[in-house]
């Protein structure tokens, strides 16, 4: 028994032997042809990436400013609006009456005003006493005061007058503020977006707190978003931006930035700065609040060789690329430029469609961004 374990122990040995000698022969003849990529011409652009929103600038929570019944609403969701456009009205025939008696008031006032400058330019003038009569002035006097009143007296009367017609305006400026905040009107051409009010309803002071209309700008949308504190630095005021929509991929929109906070906001340990970016070319199906990521031209550098970051080997001061030449592997030392973290700019040590070894599978990195 104890030897036929050892035969079939033996027969393993010879297979795995043999196997093993006709693997080993078969890679001894086949060379292993190592990945390379060619040398490439196009652009290469660094850019900084903004995550945020669109948003629209001009937007209004309008609300009614006194109590009262709901009697007009006289638009509806998505309709145009200009501005100074009524929107909806309260029923205040109270205030209406109090600005009819203000505008009365005023006339009145106006009246006295009118009247009251007449005496005092009459009492001003008063009596001429001709040359070489001047005895009789004491009588002039005398019968100035049983005719009319003094200049002083008339002087205060027209004071009074005056000071009576401003509180008479006051109040009918005041009416007519009342009366003003029972309307709802346009603050800016643009598109209703919200309705929460409707005729009939009844608002109280709890209510009239609420947003009744709101009203959304038809132009000027543009995007909100921020930039790392790392990156924040090489971004500027009028760099231009590509912009990008997750509601609307195939959209190409062009942006540029208009305002960088200097004020950083820190979330989670991270700062980063508000950011705002104009959009070049808006379209109708852009809206309040889309989802969108702004690539920000930091730099561009067009029509270069340039090759994968993955291709270079040692270090940003010294690096050099391994080159496929007649089948040979030959290392040569390149000048680099710029990158976009992807790809980067060869200067000089190499040419276009020469084939550059990329690392094999599993490999480390062998280049580094250090000095």
């Amino acid at each position: 028994m104890k030897g036929r374990r050892i035969l079939i122990v033996a027969i393993c040995l010879v297979v795995i032997g043999t196997v093993l000698g006709i693997v080993l022969t078969r890679g001894a003849g086949q060379e292993i042809t190592p990945d390379t990529v060619e040398v490439a011409r196009g652009d290469i652009v660094k850019t900084v990436l903004v995550d945020g929103n669109l948003e629209v600038p001009d937007k209004a929570y309008l609300s009614f400013g006194i109590t009262g019944t709901v009697t007009e609403v006289l638009v509806a969701e998505g309709d145009n609006v200009t501005e100074g456009q009524v929107l909806a009205r309260l029923d205040a025939p109270s205030l209406e009456i109090s600005v009819e008696m203000a505008e009365l008031q005023v006339e009145m006032a106006e009246g006295q005003v009118d009247a009251a400058e007449a005496q005092y330019e009459s009492a001003r003038e008063g009596l001429q006493i001709p040359e070489g009569l001047e005895f009789l002035e004491n009588a002039t006097e005398l019968l100035a005061g049983l005719l009319g009143m003094d200049e002083d007296t008339a002087k205060a009367n027209l004071d009074a007058a005056r000071m009576n017609l401003e509180m008479a305006e006051l109040n009918l400026e005041s009416a007519e503020l009342n009366l003003e905040k029972a309307v709802i009107e346009a603050l800016f051409d643009g598109v209703v977006a919200d309705i929460t009010i409707a005729e009939g309803q009844q608002m109280s002071a709890a209510t009239m707190a609420a947003p009744a209309i709101t009203l959304v700008g038809t132009s000027g949308i543009r995007m909100r978003g921020f930039i790392d504190e790392i990156d924040i630095s090489a971004v500027e005021v009028g760099q231009s931006a590509n912009i990008t929509l997750d509601a609307l991929p195939d959209a190409a929109i062009n942006g540029e930035v208009a305002f960088i906070s200097p004020m950083g906001t820190a979330l989670i340990g991270v700062v980063s700065y508000s950011t705002i970016l104009t959009l070049e070319n808006p379209t109708a199906e852009l809206r309040d609040g889309m989802t969108a990521t702004a690539e920000v031209i930091i730099e561009r550098r067009d029509d270069v060789l340039f090759i994968p970051n993955r291709a270079l080997r040692g270090t940003w001061a010294n690096p050099y690329v391994l080159v496929l030449v007649d089948g040979q592997q030959q290392e040569r030392e390149v000048t680099l430029g710029l990158t976009n973290g992807t790809n980067t700019e060869i200067l000089s040590g190499l040419e276009e469609g020469e084939k550059v070894v990329l690392p094999a599978s599993g490999e480390r990195p062998s280049f580094f961004f250090t000095t």
